[in-house]
């Protein structure tokens, strides 16, 4: 019973920050960050295992919350979508976010994320709200975050931070 109340909560929660993202009345709070220091720091609050490599770190100004929220959204789909190994890698201002599992969908790839859709039953359970709220968090700090398919097999988001 408690494990369900939980996950009505964790719906309704995600609901009320999709509708408030929808509204367009959300602005950051922005400040200076050490982007390896802050993926570090989301990775070990999300408790997932994932790889991280680093090829060039860099100081962005954003906001870390919604780094958090956008990141760890991603890590989860790839852990709860994909197949691991999953794989975070900080090449400047770029993030990227892959997993090895079967990729994602067509219906995806072709027109964005679309809440209450997973696209796929072999891609698992889901409400299809996670992506979106990263699109959404995405948007307000005024970043990118595009959905590919690996060439060598998975699936591949990439998050680019905006210059200062």
């Amino acid at each position: 019973m408690q494990n369900r109340v939980q996950a009505l909560r964790a719906l309704v929660e995600d609901l009320l920050e999709v509708s408030r993202l929808d509204a367009d009345v959300e602005s950051p709070d922005l400040s200076a960050v050490p982007l390896e220091r802050a993926v570090r720091r989301t990775v070990t609050l999300t408790g997932l295992d994932v790889r991280i490599g680093i090829t060039s770190d860099q100081e962005v100004r954003t906001d870390l919350r919604r780094l958090d929220r956008i990141l760890g959204n991603l890590l989860l789909n790839a852990h709860r979508h994909g197949a691991g190994p999953v794989e975070l890698h900080v090449d400047g201002r770029r993030i990227t976010v892959r997993d090895h599992g079967p990729g994602y969908p067509d219906d995806l790839l072709d027109h964005g994320p679309q809440r209450f859709r997973t696209n796929a039953p072999e891609r698992g359970r889901g409400h299809g709200l996670g992506l979106t709220i990263a699109t959404g968090h995405t948007r307000v700090i005024g970043a990118t975050l595009t959905f590919a398919n690996h060439p060598a097999g998975g699936a591949l988001a990439t998050l680019t931070l905006p210059p200062d």
